[in-house]
């Protein structure tokens, strides 16, 4: 491992996708069965920051890029009908196209790639297709990445620049959002909550853990059938 491929922020990674994980089990739970709680919803903003970090550390320390993007590509298109049926059940086919969260991950760790390698085509084609198309955070995560990447050495900065992306949330929200955090009568979108993750990416920790990482990617899909089940079941 040469010494321009580490970085100075934390490296527990299996840490930091438990945490990821269980965050967006709330998310997904309270976005399927308690849509008016948005306590779930602001738990689960910690997610998507801590998977596109782990996803910069991957990209580093991999022995083989193809073989993880292939990876993620796979249970992006295992993950779909999934989650279609997890949450728009009522409009299967008018969702084939409504892109789940491992999509999004997926085209941001290619983009990082391109970056890598300086090709910039191919940079500029994820992006693209990220703003243009049915991707949930849209270029969100490849902006985070950059950050992760190009600060990987300096993590001060790193983290004032990570802060900074997050601060326009807080005069972004609506009122008439349900989910928005309201404060003296002003409405803080609540993709705010992402500033949750902040600590844990940038204090290194030791925790230890070590989890196989077909169990990381199998927890998606797995998750999302029960979901779907369940709906079914009680007919929510």
């Amino acid at each position: 491992m040469t010494e321009e491929k580490k970085l100075s922020t934390n490296l527990d990674t299996d840490l930091l996708k438990l945490i990821a994980c269980a965050a967006m089990l709330v998310d997904h739970v309270g976005g399927a069965f308690f849509p008016g709680e948005p306590v779930f919803r602001w738990i689960g903003r910690l997610a998507f920051p801590l998977f596109c970090y782990c996803l910069t550390v991957g990209l580093l320390y991999t022995h083989d890029i193809r073989r993880y993007l292939g990876r993620l590509g796979a249970f992006a298109l295992i993950s779909q009908p999934f989650w279609i049926l997890a949450f728009h059940a009522d409009d299967f086919l008018g969702n084939l196209t409504n892109w789940n969260i491992f999509f999004t991950l997926f085209l941001s760790l290619l983009a990082m790639w391109g970056v890598q390698q300086k090709k910039w085509w191919l940079f500029v084609l994820c992006v693209l297709a990220l703003a243009l198309f049915n991707f949930d955070y849209g270029y969100q995560g490849v902006v985070l990445m950059l950050i992760f990447y190009l600060c990987r050495h300096r993590p001060a900065l790193g983290a004032v620049l990570y802060a900074l992306d997050w601060l326009p949330a807080l005069w972004g929200g609506s009122l008439e959002d349900p989910l928005a955090l309201v404060v003296g009568g002003h409405a803080v979108n609540w993709t705010i909550f992402g500033l949750l993750a902040l600590p844990l990416i940038y204090i290194p920790t030791k925790s230890g853990l070590r989890v196989p990482k077909w169990g990381f990617y199998g927890f998606y899909p797995a998750h999302l059938g029960a979901i779907a089940l369940l709906r079914y079941v009680l007919g929510v």
